[in-house]
């Protein structure tokens, strides 16, 4: 099992990892091929026995301008004040490996290493309890709202402050 650096011809295989873990959250090939031109520093593919089975995006972004799910970005935005975690996915087979905290681990330090004052996510899924042991704490978020459920009802807006 390891983690690597992604590149244009893992796409496919992320499109349909991202099918089967995130089918109520669907987005377009075109968002993964932004994420990963736009940011391929925080573009990562795991291998399990030589198989693509789980994959993450993240990039320098503004906190609390969330991206609405399935849209463009166009640009990262000058003075971005923290690190995103745009979509951590897992195959049924990854879970329970340590694949997801050695990753969020090297996103962490990747993050802190380029000056960031924090790292923030939409938590959705079930997935507080996951972000929580790693550091992140839900924020208030009111002017958010209509946003947040626009991902789900549960979605919650997470920092991890460094």
């Amino acid at each position: 099992m390891h983690w690597r650096a992604m590149t244009t011809l893992d796409l496919p295989a992320i499109e349909a990892i991202a099918a089967l873990v995130h089918p109520a959250f669907p987005e377009d090939m075109d968002v993964f091929v932004e994420r990963l031109r736009l940011y391929p520093d925080g573009a990562r593919l795991l291998e399990l026995d030589g198989l693509p089975s789980g994959y993450i995006f993240s990039h320098p972004w503004r906190f609390g301008a969330l991206p609405a799910l399935n849209s463009l970005l166009g640009v990262l935005p000058d003075h971005a004040d923290t690190y995103y975690l745009h979509d951590l996915a897992l195959l049924p087979a990854a879970r329970g490996t340590g694949a997801a905290a050695m990753i969020v681990g090297d996103i962490l330090r990747h993050a802190r290493a380029e000056g960031f004052p924090n790292a923030s996510l939409v938590a959705v899924n079930g997935s507080l309890p996951f972000w929580y042991k790693h550091g992140f704490r839900t924020v208030p978020a009111p002017e958010l709202a209509e946003k947040l459920e626009s991902y789900e009802d549960a979605a919650r807006l997470m920092v991890k402050r460094f």
